[in-house]
């Protein structure tokens, strides 16, 4: 499982905790969300998952991201559902179902969560007027998120590239013969370039494209921040062991070292400690 990154929206004087292990997939926090109008968080979303409509709403949203999810106890649900004796609560909905949208957490960070197509639904019910406070810093906490990845992948995007020159300023220096023709000096290039591939990524870029026909670009325009960062820091690396006359193999023992050394550090770094970047549309 990859580690919790944990966010708070502040939505009309409220704080509503959301968290995310994959930038794309927001739990937010119902237990927060129900808090604007109700001292018994617990109740007020069990008294919104007792409706028809709730239900349905949420079995289809399992049916189209939840391949695991039990549609024979969902239609027991439905058809109970809105009866006066009928009761629901997010541990028996996912208990039955094998639900994904709605999570129960403990400890600190503890509460009812539910994805946030489910929770935006939910916020509809509690206040539409809530809602739109919530909407609005959410989008603020997307476009910050956004302009911070956007903007450490195209850094380190471009350092990798002013190490690429350093790095092919090392081979022509130290590996290329001048006898050598323009085929082969071009191999001795790419041939060096898929050392550094296979030691970061574990394979070549004939190899990546052969498994991603579809995907646009090479296997560093796919890279994540972590990976491009190491691979600046590879380059560098492996141009002063070239100046240095290690051979090749020498050169990948020591770059792999130094590769997975440097991603177990980035690991442990979270992008929540990232600076904040102040984007002027959103400043009133």
């Amino acid at each position: 499982m990859g580690k919790l990154i944990k966010e708070t929206i502040h939505a009309n004087g409220i704080d509503i905790r959301i968290y995310t292990q994959d930038f794309e997939n927001e739990f937010i926090s119902l237990t927060d969300i129900a808090r604007y109008k109700s001292d018994d968080p617990t109740a007020a979303i069990q008294n919104w998952m007792r409706n028809r409509d709730v239900i349905e709403f949420l079995g289809l949203w399992e049916r189209l991201h939840n391949p695991n999810f039990k549609p024979l106890e969902f239609e027991g649900f439905r058809k109970q559902a809105g009866a006066n004796a009928f009761t629901m609560s997010p541990k028996k909905w996912i208990d039955a179902t094998e639900a994904i949208g709605i999570v129960s957490k403990s400890g600190r960070y503890g509460g009812t969560y539910a994805h946030s197509d489910i929770a935006m639904s939910f916020a509809t019910w509690i206040s539409p007027e809530f809602q739109l406070y919530i909407m609005k810093d959410y989008r603020r906490l997307k476009t910050d998120e956004n302009s911070r990845l956007s903007l450490n992948w195209n850094l380190n995007r471009e350092i990798s590239k002013l190490n690429y020159k350093i790095h092919t300023d090392a081979i022509k220096d130290n590996l290329i013969p001048p006898e050598l023709t323009s085929t082969q000096v071009t191999y001795m290039y790419a041939n060096e370039a898929d050392m550094l591939n296979v030691v970061l990524f574990g394979k070549t870029a004939k190899q990546w494209k052969d498994e991603n026909p579809s995907v646009k670009g090479n296997m560093r325009d796919d890279a994540t921040l972590n990976q491009l960062l190491v691979l600046a820091n590879l380059e560098s690396y492996n141009s002063v062991l070239i100046n240095q006359g290690k051979s090749q193999k020498e050169r990948m023992g020591l770059l792999r070292q130094l590769a997975v050394q440097q991603l177990r550090t980035l690991e442990k770094v979270s992008l929540n400690n990232l600076p904040k970047l102040e984007v002027a549309a959103n400043k009133e």
